[in-house]
């Protein structure tokens, strides 16, 4: 059934003593335009949107774009791996917006990054090969895509935002309501033009069916009527922005510690601190505790600031959710697109910016690339300096630090530090999981005893 028209018949389901067989009967003969007008644009009866679910697919998007789209907590999707694909030959994205001038230093960059992800790849293969011999119970084929897989393991961090990749989502209608919403407002011109395709795609019928011989009809054309830019969440940030800029003090400037982990007592504060976290490029332990110093009217500054222009029936903002610990975390970009992926805790993070630098694992200096390596790490920064604001994130490389902010519990904590430190994972999350665990044992030593995590320096590189 098309997505609307299942929402129809379970939320019709719910509300009549009718079967399941003599609701769908009766959608097949009624309009579930006007259903879902009234009940749920008109009446609020959000639940009804989440009955039904649409598959849609992403193609030819930037990362930066697919990092984005797939910032949804009630969301399921996925993207294309770079651990077992070459991402050197699907050329890169270009920002929108740049003079001819701008369009070359960007080309080239992007280029010169690309041929970098080729030569170390290559020369990565040639020397996991030397080092690690296929083990005679191991089928070559299996061996060869092992080697590859680790090897684009460390190639990929010259892959940058720009390059070009799919993603495959399927959410209820109500997530990807908020979902269009939301990128209505990015400050990134691919992701407003996209959310306005969803839009379009959503009032048209689909371009994959799976029966073709069976009547299609748009996939959810009342969804597409309603889906006006998220007001709210672009004049809350505008504002704490500016707040932050005029009435924060000089930043602090301790040094970035890669996992910084608090378990806040003050509510107030912790909302307070979240709110002004991506605002500004600090830590939120500084926020934290300037927002404590704070009296209670100064926090519900801050607060009050960003509800301004919410309406009645919007949500509060994701920084009032959470769980009882907080991870501020600096990591390469890589890393965190992998551990974006965890949806049962609440991110948040900072505008990218490059300042934070970038990582250089081991193996590189290991492997007789450091020269290549850190030449691209070079010329890429160089050109990002060249080019205007939200353009230049396209050239960041997924090397370069930034930082971000996961709110969860502690079944979340352990589960992260157990799955994602494991030996056949990246080696830059592992890194992160450890670090989270060890954490874990210093804030809370009675808790972080039942975590379990596998050290970094365990390795078992042709096991994936």
């Amino acid at each position: 059934m098309p997505p609307e028209k299942s929402a129809y018949a379970l939320a019709r389901y719910s509300r009549s003593p009718d079967s399941i067989r003599d609701s769908i009967a009766w959608v097949r003969t009624h309009d579930s335009t006007k259903f879902l007008e009234s009940f749920y644009f008109q009446y609020g009866h959000a639940s009804i949107a989440d009955l039904g679910h649409v598959a849609l697919c992403f193609e030819g998007v930037s990362e930066l774009a697919a990092t984005e789209i797939e910032d949804e907590q009630l969301w399921d999707g996925q993207a294309r791996s770079s651990r077992y694909q070459d991402f050197s030959r699907s050329g890169f994205v270009r920002p929108p917006g740049l003079d001819p001038t701008q369009e070359e230093i960007y080309a080239s960059a992007a280029a010169r990054l690309l041929e970098a992800y080729h030569a170390i790849h290559k020369k990565t293969v040639e020397y996991l090969t030397e080092k690690l011999p296929r083990p005679e119970e191991m089928k070559p084929d299996a061996y060869q895509r092992n080697i590859a897989a680790r090897a684009f393991d460390l190639a990929r961090y010259t892959l940058f935002f720009g390059i070009p990749t799919g993603v495959g989502q399927v959410t209820s209608i109500r997530t990807l309501e908020r979902q269009i919403r939301r990128l209505k407002t990015s400050e990134y011109a691919e992701l407003r033009e996209i959310a306005g395709e969803i839009a379009a795609a959503c009032a048209a019928k689909p371009e994959c069916v799976w029966d073709p011989s069976a009547p299609a009809e748009p996939v959810a054309p009342t969804l597409a009527r309603h889906v006006d830019p998220d007001e709210h969440a672009i004049s809350s940030r505008r504002n704490l922005a500016l707040w932050a800029e005029q009435n924060l003090p000089r930043a602090g400037g301790e040094p970035a510690e890669a996992v910084d982990l608090l378990k806040p007592e003050d509510t107030h504060a912790e909302i307070a601190a979240t709110l002004l976290y991506p605002a500004t490029d600090r830590r939120f332990r500084e926020l934290y505790e300037l927002a404590r110093s704070w009296p209670a009217a100064r926090r519900n500054e801050v607060i009050d600031l960003a509800l301004g222009a919410r309406s009645r029936r919007e949500e509060l903002l994701r920084a009032f959710r959470g769980g009882p610990y907080v991870f501020d975390i600096v990591m390469d970009i890589g890393a965190y697109r992998d551990l974006h992926r965890h949806r049962r805790c609440q991110q948040f993070r900072q505008a990218y910016s490059g300042r934070l630098g970038y990582d250089t694992p081991e193996a590189i200096g290991a492997a007789g690339l450091s020269e290549v390596y850190t030449t691209a790490m070079k010329e890429t920064f160089a050109a990002m300096a060249q080019l205007p604001g939200e353009s230049a994130h396209y050239l960041l490389p997924f090397a370069a630090r930034s930082r971000f902010l996961f709110k969860m519990d502690f079944a979340e904590a352990e589960y992260i530090a157990r799955l994602r430190s494991g030996v056949k994972g990246h080696f830059s999350y592992r890194k992160i999981a450890w670090e989270m665990m060890l954490a874990m044992e210093t804030l809370e030593p009675e808790l972080g005893r039942l975590m379990e995590a596998t050290p970094p320096w365990v390795e078992d590189p042709l096991k994936r």
